[in-house]
């Protein structure tokens, strides 16, 4: 009996151990593929970190990718200097002579009387900033770039239809300078961060600022102060700070691409910033490139873009188009003179509903023609007299 139970023992004593090598054995594998796999998993997330940097990182990225192709406009003009001296006069009698203060002019001086922002766009000097920042003729230009070279400029171009200038440093280099690239203005979302930079109150140079597009494709009717306005169309909104002085600065996408000119801020809100779109500056560039001038398709009539609103107003058959109109003066015709409207017969008070196919709902009438070439025939739908007619007519020059 005592010999069974001592084999039984035995048997339970080889089974255990057989099992404890077993389990053993499995632990040791398994301890292997469990190293392995928290080793992959921590270089995947130190990847992961490295290839996807945060949004500050993003923003920080661009600005250095850009900022020294930002450069503060700097406006001078020779302006009087005035002098006071005292002129003698003696009336006689019992009070005798005395002196009586005036001022007089004693020559000029040069003297800085407003600035603004650009920014470089080839690497030889090109530079692109508003025509209201140098608009007038009478003054002199100059740039000074973030390292605070400073370099004499000369106006190449100033656009007539829209709020956009171009400048050339006209000295001799003293380095290779960065320059900044257009990216897509057409395919942004609202919600897609960018980054005004400019000279912010043309004091503070080369300030920075993000914000969101705000929205797309405004419309908005811009002034300067001094009585003087102008509508911008397809204007991109922001809610970063565009300041006095940032006129002309670049808003750039995450990228630190172009994707924007700095143009109006309102007035009566706040965070609320308009810039020209880098899909009509760009053209506006490579125009001044190749031709060393502005050109531009010019069909030469005076409209109003209607939209409902306009049509219920002026009880009009059709809420989209472009409304043939004089302008408020006696010389602002409707139809230029000799141009090619005049030429193919458009009248006032016609309405261009197409062109080329393209219905003039979502963009206006200006906005397409910017697409078109000096030269190009194009097809337009006119409704005049309430009845449609196809018209071909091929556009001039600007």
């Amino acid at each position: 009996m005592e010999t069974k139970n001592l084999n039984v023992a035995k048997i339970i004593i080889i089974t255990s151990l057989t099992s404890v090598i077993i389990i053993t054995g499995l632990l040791y594998i398994g301890r292997g593929f469990f190293i392995e796999y928290v080793r992959t998993a921590v270089i995947t997330s130190t990847e992961q970190k490295t290839v996807q940097p945060t949004s500050t990182e993003q923003v920080v990225t661009a600005i250095e990718k850009v900022n020294a192709a930002v450069v503060s406009v700097i406006i001078t003009k020779d302006v009087p200097v005035y002098e006071q001296y005292y002129e003698p006069y003696n009336p006689g009698g019992f009070l005798g002579g005395f002196s009586i203060p005036r001022v007089r002019e004693k020559g000029t001086k040069e003297q800085e009387v407003g600035g603004g922002s650009g920014f470089i766009v080839s690497n030889d000097g090109l530079i692109v900033t508003n025509r209201h920042v140098v608009e007038d003729t009478t003054a002199r230009y100059s740039v000074v770039l973030n390292d605070s070279t400073p370099y004499k400029v000369t106006v190449l171009a100033r656009d007539t239809a829209l709020d956009i200038a171009i400048l050339k440093i006209d000295e001799p280099l003293r380095e290779a300078l960065t320059f900044a690239t257009f990216g897509d203005s057409e395919s942004l979302r609202l919600g897609e961060t960018v980054i005004a930079i400019g000279n912010a109150l043309a004091e503070f140079r080369n300030s920075v600022s993000v914000g969101v597009v705000s929205g797309v494709s405004r419309s908005i009717i811009a002034s300067d102060g001094m009585g003087r306005s102008e509508q911008l169309n397809q204007v991109i909104q922001t809610d970063a700070a565009i300041n006095p002085g940032n006129s002309g600065g670049p808003l750039l996408n995450i990228s630190g691409e172009v994707i924007g000119v700095n143009v109006a801020t309102s007035r009566g809100a706040d965070n609320i910033g308009f810039a020209l779109p880098a899909s009509v500056v760009k053209e506006v560039v490579a125009s001044v490139k190749t031709y060393g001038e502005i050109i531009r398709p010019f069909l030469g009539v005076r409209y109003l873009t209607i939209d409902k609103k306009i049509a219920e107003e002026n009880e009009l058959p059709v809420d989209y188009g472009a409304l043939v109109i004089k302008g408020e003066t006696e010389r602002d015709f409707a139809i230029i003179p000799g141009s090619p409207a005049d030429d193919i017969g458009i009248k006032e008070n016609d309405v261009i509903l197409s062109i080329d196919g393209e219905a003039l709902r979502e963009k206006d009438l200006a906005t397409v023609l910017r697409g078109k070439s000096v030269g190009q025939e194009i097809v337009l739908v006119v409704l005049q007299a309430g009845v449609e007619k196809e018209l071909r007519v091929k556009l001039e020059k600007l």
